[in-house]
């Protein structure tokens, strides 16, 4: 079987606290996590070790959605994260998983993901179009400093 990994890296202007609570927070990922021209809602989201989470993205413009669901591995705060991630498709088999990183820098945050076991069905030129969208999304959600 290939390699089915993608790696992403950003530095984001932001500190570590704010990105590990968008990855754990439900109405954050609803807003940045769904690439451009889906929708994002999240069912459920038990934020702790052994917890899992549940949520389906729809296409805007067809209305079809897919359902997938995991559990937290790993939560070291502020850190790193590790989950996994399945489809209910059956034509999406297996267990992907993935690490998020978070490391401060001088300017901002480190972010590495590591996207691991990505079913064969998903280009992974897809994948890394899909984050990449995603990625800018949590980038205007976490970068501005807005007072209380």
């Amino acid at each position: 079987m290939p390699n089915r990994t993608v790696h992403l890296h950003r530095v984001l202007r932001t500190q570590p606290e704010k990105l590990y609570r968008a990855f754990l927070d439900a109405d954050a990922l609803a807003k940045w996590l769904p690439p451009y021209g889906f929708t994002c809602r999240v069912d459920h989201l038990d934020a702790r070790v052994g917890g899992t989470f549940r949520m389906s993205f729809r296409n805007f413009g067809s209305g079809s959605s897919h359902a997938f669901g995991g559990e937290y591995l790993e939560l070291v705060p502020n850190e790193r994260i590790r989950y996994t991630d399945r489809f209910d498709d059956p034509n999406l088999p297996g267990l992907i998983e993935v690490t998020v990183t978070l490391k401060p820098v001088i300017c901002g945050t480190e972010l590495s993901i590591e996207q691991a076991n990505i079913p064969e069905a998903i280009p992974l030129e897809m994948c890394y179009l899909g984050w990449q969208e995603s990625l800018l999304q949590l980038a205007a959600l976490v970068e501005p400093d807005i007072p209380g």
